[in-house]
């Protein structure tokens, strides 16, 4: 029996008997689902957060997309379980509320740094501009981008998707306004794309890597030959910039 029919079958069993051990089968079934998700994930939270500690937040994920899911509608299973994993370890992150309140605040000083800069010198900021600019240290810039990786978990897909505050916000966020909300969203996806490609050459590459390629953080570290601490701190640099650009954008329309 091939995978695809053997999934099938137990998706029929499992949602004529609800049987706890169908599910246990099925959890093992779709458990590759979890590592590839908080692989994923794991480049916003460095050291902070175990790998392994990911994959257990997002088990519980998996086991509520297994109970709700149904298979009459014509809905991918994967799909509809990446999305509940991925809320799951997010939702588990936040119920820790270890960030804190000060991280939030360096998070949209660093933003703002970035844009002042970039606009005051029109090329990119260097790390040295910014830990000049913040008055710190470069071993103290590091370690600042280190620890504010989980607050700016917010990805660029969420943002064009949900309108998450990052820093801009689409007037009326009703993404059924009509044509001009198409108009907005078609513009800062062209400003994202001219902002990607505006990136230096490693962030560039982080980025086409994590968001084009969906590769996981120890995927890039591997191909790119340098830690994963490394690529999660491009990682950050690169959001930082294309969210002090969106910011500038934003200014510039409600002048």
């Amino acid at each position: 029996m091939s995978s695809a029919n053997k999934q099938l079958e137990l998706w029929k069993q499992y949602s004529e008997t609800k049987d706890p051990s169908i599910r246990e089968k099925l959890i093992l079934e779709y458990s590759h689902l979890i590592k590839y998700v908080a692989g994923r994930l794991s480049i916003y939270f460095g050291s902070n957060v175990e790998y392994d500690d990911l994959v257990g937040f997002g088990v519980f994920g998996l086991i509520d997309a297994i109970d709700k899911f149904d298979i009459n509608k014509g809905v991918k299973f994967e799909t509809y379980a990446s999305l509940r994993i991925r809320g799951a370890i997010i939702d588990s992150i936040r119920e820790m509320d270890w960030v804190p309140r000060s991280l939030r605040q360096k998070n949209k000083e660093l933003e703002k740094v970035y844009c002042e800069i970039e606009n005051e010198l029109g090329h990119a900021a260097t790390d040295k501009d910014v830990a000049d600019k913040l008055g710190i240290s470069l071993d103290e810039f590091y370690k600042l981008l280190n620890d504010v990786n989980v607050s700016s978990m917010v990805s660029l897909e969420e943002f064009l998707e949900q309108n998450y505050e990052i820093g801009v916000e689409f007037s009326g966020s009703n993404k059924d306004d009509g044509p001009e909300s198409y108009v907005e969203i078609s513009e800062i996806k062209s400003i994202l794309a001219d902002s990607i490609d505006k990136l230096p050459d490693k962030e560039k590459t982080v980025i086409s890597m994590y968001y084009f390629e969906e590769l996981t953080l120890k995927e890039i570290s591997a191909i790119m030959k340098v830690s994963e601490s490394r690529i999660s701190q491009l990682h950050t640099k690169a959001i930082f910039r294309l969210r002090g650009k969106l910011a500038r954008h934003r200014t510039l329309i409600q002048s």
